[in-house]
């Protein structure tokens, strides 16, 4: 598992450079201004999954379960916000995700500057 590193999207104009997906999985910083961007350029549909721990609960309790999203082939997606609060594992204070494929599937951990 890769740990990504964030790269900071500004008003200036920010080039995003995706890496390969890792095929066991990948990590990044949560943040109520962080994004995960997947470019599926496979010729097959893929499932992305965020984890959300277990024992996390949110407004009245409400129980939630991982984020799943399916991403086209020769599509590219972008997934957030992803809060701490929600997504952090408790262990690593890391996003876990993972692919259900990742040939030419790349990825890239972003955030957007605030003013």
């Amino acid at each position: 598992m890769a740990t990504l590193t964030t790269q900071v999207i500004n008003r200036a104009g920010t080039v995003v450079t995706p890496v390969a997906a890792a095929g066991g999985g990948d990590a990044m910083a949560p943040g109520s201004t962080n994004f995960l961007r997947v470019v599926n350029g496979g010729g097959s549909p893929i499932t992305v999954t965020l984890a959300i721990p277990a024992g996390v609960s949110g407004f009245q309790q409400a129980a939630y379960t991982n984020t799943t999203v399916s991403v086209t082939n020769g599509t590219t997606r972008e997934i957030g916000p992803l809060p701490g609060q929600l997504y952090a594992d408790p262990t690593t204070g890391l996003v876990t995700i993972t692919y259900s494929g990742v040939t030419s599937v790349t990825v890239a951990a972003c955030q957007l500057a605030m003013p």
